[in-house]
């Protein structure tokens, strides 16, 4: 090999070397996931997926709010819980409503809910809801998986504009 190609091609080593492991770049590209999430978005489905049978459409409605100072605030509830509640004499209650804080793991695409309160759930507080993510055309999905790495639910939000 000639010297000049073989100057080339280490010039070319270095640069794709720093391009691929530079923290800079890294920090972008969580600036930029970070972006894509902040917002108020609506629940448009919820699906959980049974080990056995067939998909089930939960029929929630819902809310989530990502801020820019890296907090989330989500809540959800079946659409006919109003519906069960006035037919009833006691107090119901029934889905989801918490917040906290996020952080990502690009790697995996994974945001961590870091549970700050939940007046519905209480015993979320202290931990971590890990989120599977996707953005999919204007929509953002979060899917959450058992221990053997199977999806058992997915959440799809639009953004509200």
């Amino acid at each position: 090999m000639s010297h000049t190609r073989h100057c080339s091609t280490q010039l070319f080593s270095a640069v794709l070397f720093t391009l691929l492991f530079n923290p800079a770049f890294a920090a972008d590209d969580l600036a930029a996931i970070e972006q894509k999430f902040i917002g108020n978005w609506e629940l448009v489905t919820y699906f959980t997926f049974p080990a056995q049978g067939d998909a089930r459409e939960m029929n929630y409605t819902g809310s989530l709010i990502y801020d820019e100072f890296g907090n989330m605030y989500g809540q959800g509830m079946p659409i006919d819980l109003p519906e069960r509640a006035a037919q009833s004499s006691e107090q119901l209650s029934a889905g989801f409503a918490y917040w906290g804080t996020v952080s990502y793991d690009l790697d995996n695409k994974i945001v961590t809910h870091h549970v700050k309160g939940s007046a519905i759930r209480p015993q979320w507080v202290g931990g971590d809801n890990i989120r599977h993510f996707e953005f999919v055309d204007d929509t953002l999905q979060l899917s959450l998986k058992d221990a053997e790495g199977r999806i058992t639910g997915t959440l799809t939000w639009r953004r509200l504009k």
